[in-house]
């Protein structure tokens, strides 16, 4: 089971708080930094000093780090063209040396739109679909042929179809609890799979449609990966816990029930249900980025018994 650190910066987070939590991730021994694509707080927060980008971020830390995975959950189809982020992507996977994975989602939160004069247009997943054809589509063309496009939404011609990303293909991360639609886009074009702060019981269900899609697409389901995203708070004892729950204003009943909450014990047996149902990576929303002993307290009490 790999365990994948998880921010959320739109909160109130610096680029320079977000490289002292990835340079932890790094030494704690967790898999991958990953990070949300959003320009507006959510929630009973300031947000300051404000949003930072996602894919900015990313190549900044693909220099300051040397062996996790970097990647987005998920990145806003409605941000980016599809030909630009994936010269974005690309790059920042040659400037990691091929250590990038690519979430990618419809958006859906119109008031950081708002806010930002971007774009939200009604029909976002048909978007989706096209930006996933292209942007797998630039980086499959081989060096010296060009691609060509043509979509409802997007038109591509004669695109030399460069740069190229450092790995032969970067992971494509698909994710969420659509039942029809999502399903056959993880089952087209997925690398991995991610269910988002669902039950064990949701997640067992909606794997098994994946895995379906995956048949008719004519894939086999176990060259996916099938993931989950749970927020995490965990502590020594119930006090600890009390502590963490309230500095992210959560209530530890509502987070052991939507979440990864309570001592490394209770963790490690919930992620084991979440195991049992499919799950073989676990992405740990961290909602205090300063709180390093919270890393540290998982790395070593749950994660070692993962491993």
């Amino acid at each position: 089971m790999d365990l994948r650190i998880f921010t959320e910066p739109q909160q109130g987070a610096t680029y320079e708080t977000l490289l002292t939590v990835a340079k932890a991730t790094e030494d704690l021994g967790f898999d991958a930094f990953f990070r949300s694509d959003h320009y507006l707080k959510m929630g009973d927060v300031d947000g300051l000093p404000g949003p930072t980008d996602a894919w900015i971020t990313l190549a900044g830390l693909a220099r300051e780090t040397r062996r996790i995975r970097l990647g987005t959950l998920m990145t806003a189809a409605t941000f980016r063209l599809p030909g630009v982020l994936a010269i974005q992507v690309a790059q920042v996977d040659q400037m990691s040396g091929g250590r990038v994975e690519l979430g990618l989602g419809a958006g859906w939160f119109e008031d950081e739109h708002k806010a930002y004069g971007i774009p939200f247009p009604k029909e976002k997943f048909g978007r989706l679909e096209e930006q996933l054809a292209i942007v797998t589509g630039l980086w499959e063309t081989k060096v010296g042929e060009t691609f060509d496009f043509q979509g409802k939404y997007y038109t591509l011609s004669d695109s030399p179809a460069l740069p190229k990303p450092a790995q032969d293909r970067i992971p494509v991360l698909i994710g969420g609890h659509g039942a029809t639609r999502t399903p056959r886009l993880a089952g087209r074009y997925a690398d991995e799979f991610n269910m988002p702060f669902a039950s064990v019981e949701d997640s067992e269900r909606q794997f098994g449609r994946v895995r379906d899609a995956v048949r008719e697409a004519g894939r086999r389901p176990e060259d996916l990966v099938y993931s989950n995203a749970l927020v995490v708070c965990v502590g020594k004892d119930d006090q600890e816990v009390a502590r963490r729950a309230a500095a992210i204003g959560r209530e530890v009943d509502e987070l052991k029930e939507n979440g990864l909450a309570g001592s490394p014990a209770e963790v490690v047996e919930k992620i084991g249900r979440y195991q049992e149902a499919g799950s073989q990576r676990i992405y740990l929303q961290v909602l205090d980025l300063h709180d390093l002993d919270h890393l540290e307290l998982i790395s070593a009490e749950v994660q070692s018994q993962l491993s």
